[in-house]
């Protein structure tokens, strides 16, 4: 080997690990762990405060790789920092059952600490990590003690900054002065079609100067390890303002045909281009997976760096607890989460004089009655917060002037919403819910697909359900999104039939920690079930309920129903009972609850017996055969919608008792009908 500073030498060792584990693998993206290795030698050795032999230590900084197909930077680093990533784990990358697969995956390696790909994800989620600081920050920090207090750093790409996503979160980062945000832009002019100025030009600079965010250019400095320090020393001295430094790089650094190309950035460079790379390194050239000894001797001291950084705040935590006990016990509260005695003791029950409500309605009233007794619960709305009631009535907007406030404005960016909600929730601290009308969450549906991926416990409250909005019309009715939200794992839907079944739509949700769930409430009123006569709201809790029980021991016909479809599924059951047709209704708000109940309770609430079965929901058909059976029947939509009030819109489209009835005599055509 040629002469080299260790720095070198570790830089390199980051080069050439990515380089051999994507050549073993046959698969991956050298180009760019390539270029960024001598930033990411500088922040990890440097800037970054963590411990490797504690990885979820609270105070720790956050680091993000939004451009996350540069997976094996990341890998490289946290094996050589001395995280329980062992050399093996990086020569079996995106291998079956390895903990080092293609992307990053929250969960799966440890020090990742979201899961990244999709390009602009990474540097939204970033957004809500630096969002709960902050508000942390404010909330227990004193003057003499600062408790919570650490940045999130992001590396992204040209690929993150095109998305449209990356400008919604660049734009509330700036808007909210989130100064621990500090973001490092690999700007190496390369994409999988070309060069970027194929499709690209934008003035990064000044796009980011004008949301509000502190810029440093260093220009074609891509190896500069002192400017590069500098530039994030520069960016930690200012707090009020989140920062970019753009960094000029070389894609495929080093390598003598591929450097600065298409071909280096998705596929292995080839056996023989890595070593004539390796040459260029001074590197010998037939070594795979090759770590000098020296550079592991040298990494060892940034772990016991580590541990002495964690061990410190470990001590001011001791302090902080002496001096501040009663802030101390809540931050506790905070970070564990655990739901306190009594909790939902103030939540309203709901009885028919009460007159209809629409259940966005309780959605309200429940997040007020239990905000004071969860002061972690945090959260907000696309701007629309009139419509879907999510306003904690008792806390104000959290701004740059008031981190201590527990509602968000997040304006008219949905997608922002959700991927920064999973970044509150998994900064920790924070119990993250997010508001928007139902068919808003075609703009949020890659960032629930990755919160669902994480199985993280967000909140989703999506108002104004189906048809029932009524004049808005077409562009506003979700028709196929239910159907297509529940077929996304992990996912959690609930569409609750009235209030009661609404309060405990949101008791669910509290309740449950793993994996989102989303809440699908109306606008329009809906009558309030008569409990006394029916099952119990509290059976929402299992996914479906027999919520009217047929008059003999078997019913001859199942009416399943969910939302405001439910009470149409009482008022034909009282009519089938005049013809004699004696008729169950099941409340069914959650396919996914009532699939985790046993296969005993699922044949108590639909009978293998009972073949007649009719469904009726505002939404698409998809999927109800696997509760409707070969023989059931289901009433809904496969169509969109139209501009009208409500009401015309359920009796145009055959969402009436008439309609439940002639396709419940046919149904029972073929069956033998039980007579009361």
């Amino acid at each position: 080997m040629k002469a080299m500073t260790i720095e070198e030498k570790c830089i390199d060792t980051i080069r050439c690990l990515a380089m051999d584990a994507v050549q073993k693998a046959n698969s991956g993206h050298p180009g760019t762990p390539m270029a960024l290795a001598p930033a990411a030698f500088v922040l990890w050795t440097k800037h970054l405060r963590y411990n490797p032999r504690k990885p979820d230590w609270f105070n720790r900084d956050r680091f993000v790789l939004s451009n996350g197909h540069a997976s094996m930077l990341q890998y490289a680093v946290l094996h050589l920092t001395g995280y329980d990533i062992s050399l093996d784990d990086i020569k079996a990358f995106r291998q079956w059952g390895s903990n080092t697969p293609g992307h990053p995956e929250y969960g799966l390696t440890p020090g990742i600490e979201t899961t990244t790909g999709p390009l602009g994800q990474g540097i939204m989620t970033a957004v809500g990590m630096a969002m709960a600081e902050a508000h942390l920050a404010a909330v227990f920090n004193k003057d003499d003690i600062k408790i919570v207090d650490h940045h999130t750093y992001v590396f992204c790409s040209d690929g993150d900054l095109m998305e449209g996503a990356s400008h919604e979160a660049a734009s509330v980062a700036g808007h909210l002065g989130l100064g621990k945000l500090i973001c490092l832009y690999d700007n190496n002019h390369i994409t999988i079609e070309g060069n970027t100025s194929l499709a690209y030009s934008d003035d990064v600079a000044k796009r980011f100067e004008a949301y509000h965010w502190h810029v440093q250019d260093l220009g074609d400095r891509g190896n500069d390890l002192e400017a590069i320090s500098a530039a994030f020393e520069a960016a930690k001295a200012v707090t009020d303002m989140p920062s970019m430094i753009l960094l000029r790089t070389h894609i495929g650094y080093g390598s003598p045909n591929k450097q600065d190309t298409p071909e280096a950035h998705g596929s292995p460079l080839g056996a023989d281009e890595i070593k004539l790379t390796k040459e260029f390194y001074g590197w010998p050239p037939d070594e795979d997976f090759y770590v000098p000894e020296d550079v592991r001797v040298y990494m060892k001291k940034v772990i016991e760096q580590g541990k002495d950084t964690e061990q410190s705040w470990e001590k001011l935590k001791e302090d902080y607890q002496n001096k501040y006990p009663g802030e101390y016990a809540l931050l506790q509260q905070y970070v564990a989460q655990a739901l306190p005695e009594g909790w939902d003791r103030d939540v309203p029950v709901y009885k028919p004089e009460d007159g209809p409500k629409a259940t966005r309605e309780i959605s309200a009233a429940f997040l007020n009655a239990v905000a004071g007794k969860l002061p972690w619960l945090m959260g907000g709305s696309g701007d629309l917060e009139p419509s879907t009631l999510t306003m904690i009535k008792s806390s104000g907007y959290f701004s740059k002037e008031h981190y201590e406030n527990r509602n968000i404005a997040w304006g008219i960016r949905e997608h922002v919403m959700c991927a920064a909600s999973s970044g509150l929730q998994l900064h920790g601290g924070v119990r993250a819910y997010a508001a928007t009308f139902f068919i808003f969450t075609d703009y949020a549906r890659p960032a629930i697909r990755l919160a669902c991926i994480m199985e993280l416990p967000v909140i989703y409250v999506m108002t104004h359900d189906s048809i029932g909005l009524g004049e808005d019309g077409t562009t506003h009715q979700p028709v196929e999104h239910l159907a297509s939200l529940r077929a996304m794992p992990h996912l959690c839907v609930i569409r609750p039939a009235d209030a009661n079944e609404a309060a405990w739509a949101w008791h669910t949700a509290i309740a449950r920690t793993k994996g989102p769930t989303m809440l699908v409430l109306t606008r329009q009123k809906l009558p309030i079930t008569d409990r006394t006569k029916t099952g119990s709201a509290r059976g929402l809790q299992q996914g479906a309920y027999i919520l009217s029980k047929e008059k003999g021991d078997m019913p001859a016909l199942i009416l399943i129903a969910t939302g405001s479809e439910v009470q149409l599924a009482l008022d034909a059951q009282q009519k089938l009972w005049e013809e004699n047709i004696d008729a169950r209704v099941v409340s069914m708000p959650s396919w996914e609850l009532f699939s985790e109940q046993s296969e005993n309770y699922r044949h108590q609430v639909l009978p293998p017996a009972v073949k007649a079965r009719v469904a009726i929901e505002a939404g698409s058909p998809e999927g109800w055969g696997q509760w409707t059976g070969e023989r059931g029947v289901m009433i809904g939509l496969s169509h969109f919608g139209s501009s009208a009030p409500a009401k015309e819109l359920f009796k145009h489209y055959g969402f009436t008792v008439d309609n439940v009835l002639e396709k419940s005599r046919k149904l029972l055509q073929h069956e033998k009908v039980d007579r009361v």
